[in-house]
């Protein structure tokens, strides 16, 4: 996004023009920063080569997957539902990873008739569970084996994964009692050791010490892995901050794990891929002045972006035409649910706004409209994607008479 005389453009298109076709609130994608995105993630690993699988929770729009797929990409799905999403987007059952602590038996068989990749296992609980079910089969299923690592991400801790206390994964002890439990196994084939730190992460530290819990594993448990997949989780900029993660160091320490470990690299990035790609158009219903602040009342709420109010994140909120009228006053953008949480940002100063005005809420393309509900009843908005001068909707607002 940029601006040109004042007036917020994504791509070649006027932010504020499109909010003229269609009601707000709706999401906005550009697709050529999808593609920049895509480009730089395998640059930044071009020398390791990985199989790239898009997590599928960070986004599931069909129009989207489908272009993720065109760029050569896999999946990461946690659920029937976003595997059942990622083969109608055409994505081949060898690009798919299924990950998730608690998978059903008809999930679990339903991948395994797939013939997907991978199915991540968390638990000796589950392996047994995928062992009963390829033994019903009389196959030979690929599985991966989630490690529980113990490190701090340093990150939210809603949404760290890595650590004992998380539910995620399972501990060096037990990871090398079930490798040796299912060796020589005629129906488990453990192909893959799994690991997954956290979200957002912007230090590669942590990433450097998953690398070396990773190799003391591979000396232990002596066996032959044909995969190592390392999650995803890398972080963005989200405007506030000016921290960045060091994709050069990271990567240098999987290359030199790399030479001594012949294995393929899979990596399950979402919001370094699909994050910063989107924005939320929303318009101020309200200016609602007190002694102490103005509420700046929009017809966005927290069930159209719900991240702000679940995980306390903070998104940059832009005008789409700039005035240069600014009032040094607390501004508290807000939703219209009655709910305290339904508020978006507060900031100490902005420029003059009044009711009709369009707003953007940036860096909402992960964990966006996929968190969306009907929470009071109110549709889900629409997604928009901009190609250069184009616009296509891909996925419309929903009708209100059919949730009613």
């Amino acid at each position: 996004m940029r601006y040109n005389k004042h007036r917020l453009f994504i791509e070649k298109v006027n932010a504020q023009s499109i909010a003229k076709k269609i009601d707000t609130p709706f999401y906005c994608y550009s697709f050529n920063k999808l593609k920049t995105n895509i480009n730089n993630f395998k640059k930044n690993f071009n020398k390791i080569d990985p199989l790239i699988c898009f997590s599928v929770k960070s986004n599931n729009n069909l129009y989207i997957l489908r272009i993720i797929k065109r760029f050569g990409l896999g999946a990461d799905v946690v659920s029937k539902g976003e595997l059942l999403r990622a083969l109608k987007a055409g994505i081949s059952p060898n690009k798919i990873v299924f990950s998730g602590v608690g998978k059903t038996k008809e999930e679990i068989n339903f991948a395994i008739d797939k013939k997907i990749l991978l199915i991540n296992a968390e638990s000796e609980n589950e392996i047994n569970v995928i062992n009963k079910i390829a033994i019903k089969k009389k196959k030979k299923v690929n599985v991966g084996l989630r490690l529980n690592p113990n490190i701090d991400a340093k990150t939210l801790k809603k949404i760290s994964t890595g650590r004992n206390e998380d539910k995620f994964g399972v501990p060096e002890k037990i990871f090398l009692k079930i490798i040796k439990k299912f060796n020589s196994s005629s129906t488990i084939n453990i192909r893959c050791l799994s690991v997954h730190i956290g979200s957002q992460i912007l230090d590669h530290k942590p990433y450097l010490r998953m690398i070396r819990v990773i190799e003391n594993i591979l000396k232990k448990s002596k066996n032959k892995f044909d995969y190592i997949d390392l999650g995803g989780g890398m972080g963005i900029d989200y405007g506030l901050n000016s921290k960045k993660l060091n994709y050069k160091k990271y990567s240098s320490s999987i290359e030199s794990l790399l030479k001594k470990y012949k294995v393929k690299f899979i990596f399950e990035p979402g919001r370094s891929i699909i994050g910063d790609t989107a924005c939320l158009i929303t318009k101020v219903i309200y200016v609602k002045s007190s002694t102490k602040k103005n509420f700046i009342i929009l017809d966005s709420a927290m069930n159209d972006f719900m991240r702000p109010a679940l995980y306390g994140s903070l998104h940059r909120i832009i005008p789409t035409v700039k005035n240069n009228k600014i009032l040094k006053k607390i501004h508290d953008f807000v939703g219209p649910i009655c709910e305290t949480t339904d508020r978006f940002l507060t900031l100490k100063k902005y420029q003059q706004l009044k009711e009709n005005d369009t707003l953007a809420i940036c860096d909402v393309g992960a964990y966006g409209i996929v968190l969306a509900s009907n929470y009071n009843l109110r549709p889900k908005p629409a997604e928009v994607l901009i190609n250069n001068s184009s616009l296509k909707i891909i996925s419309k607002r929903e009708n209100i008479n059919k949730i009613i």
